[in-house]
């Protein structure tokens, strides 16, 4: 069956079937080949994106931006004083007037109903770049890395997410798995886990796909076997400073050492989203140090560094399956 995506917005990967997902993940290779053989496709010459970002970021800036120059488009970049959304604007006549003027919106920022309303009235793509509840841009990344690494393909790979399961890349890795048939374990203290309503969704759909949805709070019995191990900062942007010394005190046992990579599987691999705090060499890394005594938080310099780390792949691979996203709704 021919896959067409072309006026369809991208907010959150329960509305897309595994093939769809496969479809993006083909596309995204194809846009990385290209890119590395120094091959020009400015297929959407003529078109024009805009970034709303409540939200900064590097990664995923960097990535809409070059992946829309790439493709031939005008990119404009809205930061959060650039823009009267919310403030002397509704979201939805924000929508409206940046729908008459680009053709296609990338939203970076708090709540998920935001993403979806600017998708209710925008009339043209809406492209969610990171809410509170998922980000579905990472994933596509992350399987592409996966793939990347295991060449029989993602189907049946064990993806351990150790940390705080209920945030947004773990919730989105959640479904992700399910959707292509991976076996997906959040690792977290009791009060981490996953929400129950999104853990029997992604049941329903792993029982189709011949996926899994586990969740433990036993390090060893996470990581044994595991293909993949992924983790996330303890504390997600957007949330009080004041929670770094609960989530540390509970999450402490969640870093992810070497000892945990031990029990994995022998070509296991790591991944993270970024940014790491991995040593001290950040304003809030030397910061957490001088107040808490902890120089690696969510994962130990050791494994970061290591050969089984690939997050600087995985981060490159941001703007191969963004690039993939955007053709594939605006074509």
């Amino acid at each position: 069956m021919a896959i067409n995506l072309r006026g369809r917005h991208f907010l959150k990967l329960l509305d897309f079937s595994p093939d769809e997902i496969r479809f993006m993940l083909a596309l995204s290779k194809r846009f990385k080949e290209l890119k590395l053989a120094g091959t020009p496709h400015r297929y959407l010459e003529g078109r024009n994106i805009v970034l709303l970002f409540e939200k900064a970021s590097t990664r995923t800036r960097c990535a809409f931006e070059v992946a829309g120059m790439d493709l031939g488009m005008g990119v404009t970049y809205l930061d959060p004083g650039s823009s009267q959304m919310g403030a002397k604007e509704s979201i939805e006549d924000t929508a409206r007037v940046l729908g008459r003027m680009y053709d296609g919106i990338e939203y970076r920022g708090f709540g998920q109903e935001i993403v979806e309303t600017l998708a209710a009235n925008a009339g043209v793509p809406v492209w969610n770049g990171l809410t509170n509840e998922f980000h579905p841009t990472q994933m596509l990344a992350d399987i592409l890395t996966v793939e990347e690494n295991f060449h029989d393909g993602a189907k049946g790979k064990r993806l351990v997410f150790m940390g705080d399961a209920r945030n947004n890349v773990a919730n989105s890795l959640m479904v992700v798995c399910a959707k292509l048939g991976m076996h997906f374990v959040a690792c977290a203290p009791a009060e981490l886990l996953p929400e129950d309503a999104l853990v029997d969704t992604c049941r329903k759909i792993a029982a189709e796909t011949g996926g899994g949805i586990t969740l433990t709070s036993d390090v060893k019995e996470a990581c044994t076997g595991a293909h993949v191990i992924y983790t996330d900062v303890w504390v997600s942007m957007g949330e009080p400073a004041e929670l770094w010394e609960k989530r540390i005190r509970l999450l402490e046992p969640y870093r992810v050492d070497a000892k945990a990579m031990a029990v994995a599987a022998p070509d296991a691999i790591f991944l993270h989203c970024l940014p790491a705090f991995h040593d001290t060499k950040t304003k809030v890394g030397a910061d957490i140090a001088s107040k808490f005594g902890v120089k690696e938080m969510e994962v130990s310099d050791e494994v970061f560094e290591s050969v089984r780390s690939k997050v600087f792949d995985q981060a490159e691979n941001r703007m191969h399956t963004i690039k993939a996203v955007m053709y594939a709704t605006l074509a």
